[in-house]
């Protein structure tokens, strides 16, 4: 399958759809824990993060609006109503990201799985940093809830809201670290040090990708490159008989004209 296919105009970044997924599925889940858990700080966290997601999937939808070959059949055919819909943060909406999810893996299945594990080899700083993003917006949203749980009930907590919870985590993620928060508890703070090594690691990620990004030459990548098809091949073929056939009539001529001189 080469690159003028409509399935991989339509695909983007292989580690970019598969980072669109992951945080669709995760938007899903979403949903049933706010019924599930019926907590009003757990729920805020999670419509916190939602947001979030609202906006990168709104980015996503403009995105393949772009990038789409018919703008109009992506937009009614393929289901882009839906796409747009569920970026909304209205939880009457949401469960149309379910399109979105199905979209990512048909696209990806129509590509197939040796070409999308030679895309993620051949862009391993794009693929790194889409996982430490992804693994990012899990430590979030799973640290918060996580630091909530663990240290509201300790004595001498600082961390008693969601608001906390979410403070914490972003100031430790992004490696900041006023000190105004802070776990007292043991499992508060094992807790605190994965989330201080997941920030270091995104952070040190993203530097590094920028600086290949700036730095590096950009260049096509080989699958890009679209091969030949059946009759150019056999143009080309042609042509390099008639330059051999040209180079031995040449080399005969050649051989004539020595002779006669003998």
């Amino acid at each position: 399958m080469t690159d003028t296919t409509p399935a991989n105009r339509e695909l983007g970044n292989t580690g970019y759809e598969i980072f669109i997924g992951v945080l669709s599925i995760l938007s899903l889940v979403n949903l049933v824990l706010v019924v599930a858990l019926r907590d009003p700080a757990t729920e805020t966290v999670v419509r916190t993060v939602d947001i979030l997601l609202s906006i990168v999937f709104l980015v996503d939808f403009g995105a393949r609006l772009h990038r789409a070959p018919s703008r109009w059949g992506y937009f009614l055919r393929q289901f882009g109503w839906a796409d747009l819909l569920a970026s909304l943060p209205f939880p009457q909406v949401k469960v149309l990201r379910v399109f979105r999810l199905v979209r990512v893996i048909r696209l990806l299945r129509r590509y197939g799985a040796a070409n999308i594990v030679r895309r993620l080899a051949s862009d391993r700083a794009g693929s790194a940093l889409f996982t430490l993003l992804l693994i990012g917006v899990f430590v979030l949203e799973f640290g918060s809830l996580g630091m909530l749980g663990l240290e509201r009930t300790q004595p001498d907590a600082n961390i008693t809201t969601a608001s906390d919870a979410l403070w914490y985590t972003i100031v430790t993620m992004s490696t900041v670290g006023y000190g105004d928060t802070y776990p007292v508890g043991s499992s508060g703070r094992a807790l605190a040090v994965g989330i201080i090594v997941v920030g270091v690691g995104i952070f040190g990620t993203l530097t590094g990708w920028l600086a290949n990004f700036f730095l590096t030459p950009h260049s096509a990548p080989p699958e890009s490159r679209v091969p030949p098809t059946v009759h150019e091949a056999q143009g080309r073929i042609d042509q390099m008989s008639e330059l051999i056939d040209q180079q031995r009539i040449t080399l005969t001529e050649l051989q004539t004209l020595v002779r006669k001189r003998i």
